[in-house]
């Protein structure tokens, strides 16, 4: 049965304008976005096929042009017009982290991250600069490697902070084995990180790991 047919109460659209897109499954937000289902099924019964498929919808919304245009019900054009829907999430939470206070702003710092680095196939480094009142100054990627790891260059970090007269970092990275326990690689980073900003007076107030759903806080481990 088509969801045209389905009862106004049940279909996912008009769900959504009544109670909010909070109260949809993973199935039924996918649903939406597809539009259309293909012939013998629904949209929501591609979606659930769909997310049966990927294993999540994270994996999903994570997936390479080649795979995601692989799967009966999608092809380029769905493929370009969720990329389009993922940036302008990511942009969403860089304006409004550009207009918190980080430090008071743990939740949107971390959406921020996630929006950013879920996702990605290989590891990637990013800082965050702020300024004395911890507003943010810049987000930039800075070094990117393979799913094994990243290399990171403190005197590189230390020089870009310089250039954005930045009075303080957080700094981040993702897993993409979806893993978010910081390996002691990560501490060991950190511990090099800290000491060379405090070389110049420059204060690293966190080191996150992003896998995924999971943001780990290096600093709320107590290794920083």
């Amino acid at each position: 049965m088509a969801i045209t047919d389905w009862p106004a109460s049940e279909r996912p659209r008009e769900r959504l304008l009544t109670y909010g897109p909070q109260s949809l499954s993973d199935a039924e937000l996918l649903a939406i976005f597809l539009r259309t289902g293909v012939p013998g099924k629904s949209a929501v019964d591609l979606a659930r096929e769909l997310l049966h498929q990927f294993g999540s919808l994270s994996a999903l919304l994570g997936a390479n042009r080649k795979v995601f245009c692989q799967s009966p019900g999608l092809g380029d054009a769905k493929f370009a017009q969720l990329q389009a829907v993922l940036e302008m999430a990511r942009r969403h939470f860089a304006e409004n982290l550009q207009r918190d206070t980080v430090l008071t702003s743990a939740a949107a710092t971390r959406q921020f991250l996630q929006a950013q680095l879920r996702g990605e196939a290989r590891e990637v480094f990013a800082a965050l600069y702020l300024d004395n009142q911890h507003r943010l100054l810049a987000y930039e990627p800075l070094f990117y490697g393979t799913i094994n790891g990243a290399t990171v260059y403190p005197r590189e970090v230390v020089k870009r902070a310089l250039d954005v007269n930045a009075a303080a970092l957080i700094v981040a990275h993702n897993h993409p084995s979806g893993l978010a326990e910081p390996s002691r690689a990560d501490i060991a980073i950190t511990a090099r990180l800290k000491q060379a900003l405090e070389m110049v007076d420059i204060r690293l107030l966190d080191h996150c790991i992003v896998a995924g759903s999971a943001v780990v806080s290096l600093a709320e481990r107590g290794e920083l």
